[in-house]
């Protein structure tokens, strides 16, 4: 029989909010680096730059990469799946839809994680889980806008390519499961090293860098945020959370990307808050709070008593 998935702790909503953060910023640095660099440049200094600063970081924690050779491997595998794959077909994407239906559609991520999970990770999809998933992809839907799905069926092609990353994700999931021993900081700062030892040859081979321009100031900070603030930083806290609540819970975070990016606007660009922005939120919380059970099961505990 499927086992439940693991329960949400307090800090790991704490981090999963956090993480969205993180990830919210990288839409925009996405948006920023692309419109000097095309996309697999941008991937080779996101990954490259991440695992400098890991490495760096693993170093003065007084860890070791010593992990072996069948840690490394599989290394390279979470680095297909949850780097390569996801980034390129999502940095392709983006030059070809707007951002806020990339956005819904990496809000897809929770779903086929769920599914994913339940045929061949042996985590049961109950009934409030897969309510609470479709709340929260409702949320997304609405808080980001029907202007955002008015694009929706034109550029199929780089939609797809959205799901697609989706998809890789989901099993990345599946996958990352295996390095629930080691310290949060090695395994972000393995899988990041192997996505660059093997994003490095393609952008050779593709995008010299020789051929490009020299980044702008406004570029080069893109590019340093996007490496170390929505990569490096991200994936510590990514495996941590994946470590404690486990990976159908972890993609959680697609749904509080879109929230994390309006209050954002609204606390540093003086952006106002919409209705459909307040409808969207309510919708979004309800979904994770039917994903929890906590609340739930407190209201059902106290009418019983």
């Amino acid at each position: 029989m499927p086992a439940p998935p693991a329960r949400m702790s307090t800090l790991d909503w704490v981090l999963l909010l956090a993480l969205s953060v993180l990830w919210g910023g990288s839409f925009f640095f996405n948006a920023l680096a692309l419109a000097q660099w095309p996309p697999l440049p941008v991937l080779l200094v996101r990954v490259g730059l991440a695992a400098l600063a890991l490495l760096l970081a693993v170093r003065l924690a007084g860890l070791s990469m010593a992990v072996g050779w069948s840690v490394w491997l599989a290394f390279f595998g979470m680095g297909i799946l949850n780097n390569l794959i996801p980034f390129s077909l999502f940095l392709w994407g983006q030059q070809q839809i707007p951002s806020g239906l990339a956005s819904i559609l990496n809000a897809m991520t929770p779903i086929f994680t769920v599914l994913v999970m339940h045929v061949f990770g042996g985590e049961r999809a109950t009934g409030p889980k897969i309510a609470g998933i479709l709340a929260g992809f409702a949320g997304v839907a609405i808080l980001i806008g029907p202007d955002a799905l008015s694009g929706l069926g034109l550029n199929l092609l780089a939609q797809l390519a959205c799901i697609g990353a989706t998809v890789s994700y989901a099993f990345s999931g599946l996958y990352g499961r295996r390095f629930r021993a080691l310290p949060p900081l090695v395994s972000a700062a393995g899988q990041l090293s192997a996505s660059t030892l093997m994003t490095l040859p393609i952008v050779l081979l593709v995008s010299p860098p020789w051929a490009l321009p020299l980044p702008t100031g406004q570029t080069a900070l893109a590019l340093l945020g996007l490496a170390l603030v929505s990569t490096a930083l991200a994936y510590v806290i990514f495996f941590k959370v994946m470590g404690s609540a486990g990976p159908s819970n972890v993609v959680l975070v697609t749904f509080l990307i879109p929230v994390s990016a309006i209050l954002l606007g609204v606390g540093l660009l003086g952006e106002t808050l919409l209705p459909r922005h307040f409808a969207g939120m309510a919708a979004i919380f309800a979904g994770l709070a039917l994903i929890d059970g906590r609340v739930f099961g407190r209201i059902r505990a106290r009418r019983r008593g």
